[in-house]
Protein backbone atom coordinates (compact mmCIF):
# COMPACT_ATOMS: atom_id res chain seq x y z
CA UNK A 1 0.00 0.00 0.00
CA UNK A 2 0.64 3.64 -0.67
CA UNK A 3 2.68 4.91 2.69
CA UNK A 4 0.84 5.76 5.46
CA UNK A 5 -1.81 3.39 4.37
CA UNK A 6 -2.10 1.56 7.27
CA UNK A 7 -1.93 4.66 9.44
CA UNK A 8 -5.13 5.87 7.53
CA UNK A 9 -6.69 2.57 9.04
CA UNK A 10 -5.73 2.66 12.14
CA UNK A 11 -7.16 6.00 12.55
CA UNK A 12 -10.73 4.61 11.18
CA UNK A 13 -10.35 1.85 13.62
CA UNK A 14 -9.97 4.47 16.60
CA UNK A 15 -12.57 6.51 15.11
CA UNK A 16 -14.93 3.28 14.90
CA UNK A 17 -13.91 2.45 18.62
CA UNK A 18 -15.02 6.10 19.91
CA UNK A 19 -18.54 6.13 18.00
CA UNK A 20 -18.83 3.12 19.64
CA UNK A 21 -18.44 4.56 22.86
CA UNK A 22 -20.66 7.28 22.59
CA UNK A 23 -23.27 5.51 21.25
CA UNK A 24 -22.84 2.71 24.24
CA UNK A 25 -24.76 -1.24 24.21
CA UNK A 26 -27.53 -2.16 22.91
CA UNK A 27 -30.85 -2.29 25.58
CA UNK A 28 -29.86 -5.90 26.94
CA UNK A 29 -33.41 -5.28 28.86
CA UNK A 30 -35.00 -6.09 25.96
CA UNK A 31 -35.73 -9.79 25.98
CA UNK A 32 -34.55 -11.76 22.71
CA UNK A 33 -37.10 -14.85 21.59
CA UNK A 34 -35.68 -16.60 18.44
CA UNK A 35 -36.44 -20.24 17.07
CA UNK A 36 -33.92 -22.83 19.07
CA UNK A 37 -32.09 -23.56 15.19
CA UNK A 38 -31.28 -19.84 15.02
CA UNK A 39 -30.19 -19.84 19.15
CA UNK A 40 -28.24 -22.92 18.09
CA UNK A 41 -26.54 -20.80 15.25
CA UNK A 42 -25.56 -18.13 16.99
CA UNK A 43 -24.12 -20.22 19.76
CA UNK A 44 -21.59 -21.50 17.04
CA UNK A 45 -20.93 -18.05 15.31
CA UNK A 46 -20.46 -16.81 19.00
CA UNK A 47 -17.66 -19.39 19.27
CA UNK A 48 -15.64 -18.04 15.79
CA UNK A 49 -15.66 -14.61 17.11
CA UNK A 50 -14.39 -15.84 20.58
CA UNK A 51 -10.37 -15.44 20.44
CA UNK A 52 -7.43 -13.59 21.58
CA UNK A 53 -6.26 -13.16 18.09
CA UNK A 54 -2.65 -13.84 19.39
CA UNK A 55 -1.18 -15.48 16.47
CA UNK A 56 -2.44 -12.72 14.10
CA UNK A 57 -1.00 -10.48 16.18
CA UNK A 58 2.17 -12.11 16.14
CA UNK A 59 2.53 -12.24 12.33
CA UNK A 60 1.43 -8.82 11.70
CA UNK A 61 4.38 -7.94 13.99
CA UNK A 62 6.90 -9.57 12.13
CA UNK A 63 5.34 -8.23 8.82
CA UNK A 64 7.44 -5.07 10.17
CA UNK A 65 5.05 -2.36 9.82
CA UNK A 66 3.84 -0.57 12.94
CA UNK A 67 0.93 1.32 11.52
CA UNK A 68 -0.07 -2.46 9.81
CA UNK A 69 0.29 -4.21 13.51
CA UNK A 70 -1.26 -1.56 15.04
CA UNK A 71 -4.48 -1.64 12.92
CA UNK A 72 -4.42 -5.51 13.32
CA UNK A 73 -4.57 -5.45 17.31
CA UNK A 74 -7.77 -2.81 17.20
CA UNK A 75 -9.41 -5.28 14.60
CA UNK A 76 -9.03 -8.30 17.14
CA UNK A 77 -10.52 -5.66 19.62
CA UNK A 78 -13.64 -5.46 17.55
CA UNK A 79 -13.88 -9.38 17.10
CA UNK A 80 -13.49 -9.83 20.27
CA UNK A 81 -16.33 -7.34 21.06
CA UNK A 82 -18.66 -9.44 18.81
CA UNK A 83 -18.54 -12.34 20.53
CA UNK A 84 -18.95 -10.15 23.63
CA UNK A 85 -22.10 -8.76 21.82
CA UNK A 86 -23.43 -12.36 20.96
CA UNK A 87 -22.89 -13.46 24.15
CA UNK A 88 -24.65 -11.00 25.56
CA UNK A 89 -27.45 -12.05 23.27
CA UNK A 90 -27.75 -15.41 24.19
CA UNK A 91 -27.70 -14.47 27.72
CA UNK A 92 -31.16 -11.90 26.75
CA UNK A 93 -32.90 -15.32 25.56
CA UNK A 94 -31.47 -17.92 28.06
CA UNK A 95 -29.70 -19.49 25.94
CA UNK A 96 -25.68 -20.72 27.13
CA UNK A 97 -22.02 -20.04 25.49
CA UNK A 98 -20.79 -23.18 23.64
CA UNK A 99 -16.77 -23.63 25.37
CA UNK A 100 -15.97 -24.77 21.53
CA UNK A 101 -17.15 -26.36 17.97
CA UNK A 102 -15.07 -28.21 15.57
CA UNK A 103 -15.83 -26.15 12.80
CA UNK A 104 -13.95 -23.16 14.55
CA UNK A 105 -11.13 -25.96 15.04
CA UNK A 106 -10.60 -26.43 11.90
CA UNK A 107 -10.61 -22.80 10.43
CA UNK A 108 -7.91 -22.25 13.25
CA UNK A 109 -5.97 -24.88 12.79
CA UNK A 110 -5.98 -23.79 9.31
CA UNK A 111 -4.83 -20.67 9.85
CA UNK A 112 -2.30 -20.97 11.83
CA UNK A 113 -0.30 -23.48 8.98
CA UNK A 114 1.69 -20.34 7.45
CA UNK A 115 2.14 -17.21 7.06
CA UNK A 116 0.53 -14.22 7.13
CA UNK A 117 -0.39 -14.31 3.96
CA UNK A 118 -2.21 -17.83 4.35
CA UNK A 119 -3.81 -16.71 7.83
CA UNK A 120 -5.53 -13.81 6.04
CA UNK A 121 -6.55 -15.74 3.18
CA UNK A 122 -8.22 -18.33 5.17
CA UNK A 123 -9.56 -15.36 7.36
CA UNK A 124 -10.70 -13.98 4.58
CA UNK A 125 -13.39 -16.78 3.90
CA UNK A 126 -14.61 -16.13 7.68
CA UNK A 127 -15.11 -12.96 6.96
CA UNK A 128 -17.24 -13.32 3.90
CA UNK A 129 -19.48 -15.73 4.88
CA UNK A 130 -19.92 -13.72 8.25
CA UNK A 131 -21.01 -10.75 6.15
CA UNK A 132 -24.05 -12.53 4.43
CA UNK A 133 -24.66 -14.55 8.05
CA UNK A 134 -24.78 -11.44 9.34
CA UNK A 135 -27.20 -9.93 6.91
CA UNK A 136 -29.31 -12.53 7.27
CA UNK A 137 -29.64 -12.29 11.14
CA UNK A 138 -30.32 -8.90 10.71
CA UNK A 139 -33.22 -8.85 8.28
CA UNK A 140 -34.16 -12.40 8.98
CA UNK A 141 -35.68 -12.09 12.44
CA UNK A 142 -38.41 -9.47 14.27
CA UNK A 143 -36.64 -9.56 17.32
CA UNK A 144 -35.70 -5.91 17.96
CA UNK A 145 -32.51 -6.75 19.83
CA UNK A 146 -31.28 -9.33 17.54
CA UNK A 147 -31.40 -6.74 14.36
CA UNK A 148 -29.79 -4.56 16.47
CA UNK A 149 -26.68 -6.59 17.21
CA UNK A 150 -26.60 -8.13 13.80
CA UNK A 151 -26.92 -4.87 12.06
CA UNK A 152 -23.49 -3.98 14.39
CA UNK A 153 -21.54 -7.09 13.87
CA UNK A 154 -22.96 -6.09 9.91
CA UNK A 155 -21.31 -2.95 10.10
CA UNK A 156 -17.57 -3.68 11.22
CA UNK A 157 -17.22 -6.71 8.91
CA UNK A 158 -17.75 -4.12 6.22
CA UNK A 159 -15.03 -2.65 7.23
CA UNK A 160 -12.84 -5.40 7.94
CA UNK A 161 -13.05 -7.04 4.57
CA UNK A 162 -11.46 -3.95 2.31
CA UNK A 163 -8.52 -4.06 5.49
CA UNK A 164 -7.93 -7.37 4.56
CA UNK A 165 -7.88 -7.03 0.98
CA UNK A 166 -5.47 -3.87 1.61
CA UNK A 167 -2.78 -6.17 3.05
CA UNK A 168 -2.89 -9.12 0.97
CA UNK A 169 -2.98 -7.05 -2.43
CA UNK A 170 0.69 -6.22 -0.78
CA UNK A 171 1.13 -9.31 -0.03
CA UNK A 172 0.18 -10.97 -2.88
CA UNK A 173 1.77 -8.13 -4.94
CA UNK A 174 5.57 -9.94 -3.65
CA UNK A 175 4.53 -13.32 -5.88
CA UNK A 176 4.91 -13.56 -9.26
CA UNK A 177 2.09 -12.35 -11.54
CA UNK A 178 1.03 -15.09 -13.04
CA UNK A 179 0.48 -16.47 -9.85
CA UNK A 180 -2.10 -14.03 -7.99
CA UNK A 181 -4.99 -14.82 -10.35
CA UNK A 182 -4.73 -18.65 -9.52
CA UNK A 183 -4.51 -17.99 -5.84
CA UNK A 184 -7.58 -16.08 -5.37
CA UNK A 185 -9.11 -18.81 -7.76
CA UNK A 186 -8.08 -21.01 -5.51
CA UNK A 187 -8.93 -19.22 -2.42
CA UNK A 188 -12.48 -18.99 -4.00
CA UNK A 189 -12.78 -22.73 -4.32
CA UNK A 190 -12.37 -23.25 -0.77
CA UNK A 191 -14.86 -20.13 0.26
CA UNK A 192 -17.53 -22.44 -2.10
CA UNK A 193 -16.09 -25.41 -0.05
CA UNK A 194 -16.25 -23.53 3.93
CA UNK A 195 -20.14 -21.82 2.15
CA UNK A 196 -21.07 -25.63 1.46
CA UNK A 197 -20.10 -26.28 5.18
CA UNK A 198 -21.94 -23.69 6.86
CA UNK A 199 -25.57 -24.55 4.59
CA UNK A 200 -24.98 -27.66 5.89
CA UNK A 201 -24.58 -26.65 9.66
CA UNK A 202 -26.57 -23.73 9.36
CA UNK A 203 -29.36 -25.05 7.11
CA UNK A 204 -32.52 -24.82 9.74
CA UNK A 205 -31.54 -21.41 10.82
CA UNK A 206 -31.01 -19.78 7.55
CA UNK A 207 -34.42 -21.21 6.49
CA UNK A 208 -35.86 -19.51 9.54
CA UNK A 209 -34.35 -16.28 8.54
CA UNK A 210 -35.78 -16.56 5.24
CA UNK A 211 -32.83 -17.73 3.48
CA UNK A 212 -32.26 -21.36 1.52
CA UNK A 213 -29.06 -22.82 1.82
CA UNK A 214 -28.65 -22.70 -2.06
CA UNK A 215 -29.57 -19.03 -2.00
CA UNK A 216 -27.02 -18.53 0.79
CA UNK A 217 -24.53 -20.27 -0.45
CA UNK A 218 -24.73 -18.41 -3.81
CA UNK A 219 -25.04 -15.04 -2.64
CA UNK A 220 -21.32 -15.87 -1.04
CA UNK A 221 -19.30 -17.29 -3.93
CA UNK A 222 -21.21 -14.65 -6.11
CA UNK A 223 -19.92 -11.81 -3.50
CA UNK A 224 -16.58 -13.30 -3.32
CA UNK A 225 -15.66 -11.81 -7.31
CA UNK A 226 -15.68 -8.38 -5.95
CA UNK A 227 -13.09 -9.01 -3.26
CA UNK A 228 -10.72 -10.83 -5.72
CA UNK A 229 -10.91 -7.88 -7.67
CA UNK A 230 -10.00 -5.90 -4.70
CA UNK A 231 -7.67 -8.07 -3.35
CA UNK A 232 -5.67 -7.55 -7.54
CA UNK A 233 -6.60 -4.49 -8.29
CA UNK A 234 -4.13 -1.64 -7.26
CA UNK A 235 -7.05 0.46 -5.23
CA UNK A 236 -8.44 -2.63 -2.94
CA UNK A 237 -10.24 0.27 -1.02
CA UNK A 238 -12.59 0.55 -3.96
CA UNK A 239 -13.97 -2.78 -2.52
CA UNK A 240 -17.86 -2.29 -1.63
CA UNK A 241 -20.23 -5.04 -0.40
CA UNK A 242 -24.35 -5.15 -0.09
CA UNK A 243 -25.51 -3.54 3.16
Amino acid sequence: MDAGGFAKWTRRFEDERERRRAQGDPDWGQSATLHPAVWASIQRFQVGEDGDGANLVGKADEAGDPDYAQAVRLFVAEEQNHARLLARLLGAGGVPTLSGHWSDTVFVRLRRLMGLRMELLVLMIAEVVALRYYRALRDGTDDVLTSDVAGRILSDEQRHVPFHCGRLHASLAELPRATRRPVMALWQLLLLAASLVVVTDHGPALRRLGIGRLRFATDVVTSSGAVVSAVLAPRPDAWTSTA
